[in-house]
């Protein structure tokens, strides 16, 4: 079962790849524990330009993966990760000019996903990307009801606000209509229901879509991640690089105690 498992795990990776590698530029991210090749987002081409723009500039060239947490990420392309000390804490390096935020339900955080950290929210309320630096989801493999958790815990406190705004003034008018004029009733719930079905659909609620539920309870990630920081690319080789840095040991501040320090250049 273990190796049908993983036969399938390597198909869909395959398939994954065959599709991204569609898109129209490719990098390479050499390290000193292997290589990994990535695809930049077509459909996302504020990052996709402004990291080719850096890649160019050599901007990244001589930095470490500075940042490594199991099962989350692996974080790496300060300016201060250059010439590092050993054991020296990093910070978040000279910043390039911001990148407003490209979401889009099409890209999100599975294993391998290539994505712009940025500043907290209480400094940064509008969440543009910062991409000096940049991170590679590791995640971890989750349950379909997990997910199906996640959505409600979203969702449930919309629908109760969005019920109580819109239902509870009318529950008297509900009860007396109910009682006494069957077809005004009706046409009351309607307007109520479609007022609330309306303001769910604009709101910012959680809907995992049938491409990410079968991503994620296959070959992983970070969902709790998506729609906080921008997905512009993701991995086609090297997947087996991305495995061997996040399970490096770190110090307290998720540095590894080993340097993993890189290059990246635009594929031909």
């Amino acid at each position: 079962m273990k190796h049908l498992y993983r036969y399938i795990i390597c198909i869909i990776l395959t398939l994954a790849s065959l599709v991204a590698s569609a898109q129209s530029v490719k990098v390479r991210i050499h390290t000193n524990m292997g290589d990994m090749v990535a695809v930049l987002y077509d459909d996302t081409p504020k990052h996709r330009n402004e990291f080719i723009k850096l890649v160019q500039e050599k901007h990244f060239d001589g930095t470490l993966f500075y940042r490594v947490v199991k099962n989350f990420v692996i974080q790496g392309g300060s300016s201060d990760s250059k010439n590092a000390r050993p054991g020296q804490h990093i910070g978040y390096g000279e910043e390039a000019d911001n990148i407003d935020s490209e979401f889009t339900k099409k890209r999100f955080h599975k294993f391998g996903a290539l994505c712009a950290p940025r500043q907290p929210d209480k400094v940064n309320m509008l969440k543009t990307s910062d991409i000096s630096q940049f991170y590679i989801v590791r995640g971890q493999v989750i349950a379909d009801s997990v997910l199906t958790m996640m959505e409600k815990h979203v969702n449930n406190p919309i629908k109760k606000r969005l019920h109580e705004l819109y239902h509870y003034p009318h529950k008297d008018r509900l009860a007396e209509l109910k009682a006494t004029d069957k077809k005004a009733y009706n046409a009351l719930v309607k307007e109520i229901k479609d007022k609330i079905d309306f303001e769910y659909r604009i709101s910012e609620h959680l809907e995992f879509t049938a491409e990410q539920r079968e991503a994620y309870t296959t070959i992983g990630g970070t969902p709790d991640l998506d729609g906080e920081y921008t997905v512009f690319g993701e991995l086609i080789s090297g997947f087996d690089v991305l495995r061997k840095i996040s399970n490096m040991k770190v110090d307290k501040n998720d540095r590894p105690l080993t340097d993993v320090r890189m290059t990246v250049t635009i594929e031909d």
